[in-house]
């Protein structure tokens, strides 16, 4: 008997619901059509920032482009799965400098900017990527 009932609470726990995933500042950046916005919008600051614009000269910036939407996706608990390299692996041999760094994020912020994005809302995003800053910066 104990047997059955261990069993079945077994059975019963593992059909029980995961809590779910907080996926409020994946719907803040107004979702995937919202962080792509953003994401384009990055990219053509990028374009014009004389600071940084060489580092993407010979990127293929479709891929790019699809990557960092996946990537901000993910960071932000929307229902995303990330299929490129690792930022290690992304940034090994670019050189990429803390000015480097600093000027993207400045163009991140800006973009967020454009697309009307609230300052506590643009801190969270900022907050989830600072991780990877040691995986991006000269490596």
């Amino acid at each position: 008997m104990r047997v059955l009932l261990l069993s079945l609470v077994l059975f019963l726990s593992a059909c029980a619901q995961q809590p779910a995933k907080d996926d409020s500042l994946y719907r803040d950046l107004g979702a995937r059509a919202g962080i792509t916005r953003i994401v384009e919008g990055m990219l053509l600051n990028i374009a014009r920032d004389e600071r940084i614009v060489e580092h993407f000269r010979k990127v293929d910036i479709q891929r790019l482009r699809d990557k960092l939407i996946e990537k901000f996706c993910v960071e932000a608990g929307g229902p995303c799965v990330y299929s490129g390299d690792s930022m290690a692996e992304s940034h090994r041999g670019q050189h990429v400098s803390r000015s480097d760094f600093n000027a993207l994020v400045e163009d991140l912020i800006a973009a967020m900017d454009q697309q009307g994005i609230a300052v506590p809302v643009q801190n969270r995003l900022i907050a989830r990527l600072a991780p990877m800053r040691s995986e991006v910066i000269e490596q």
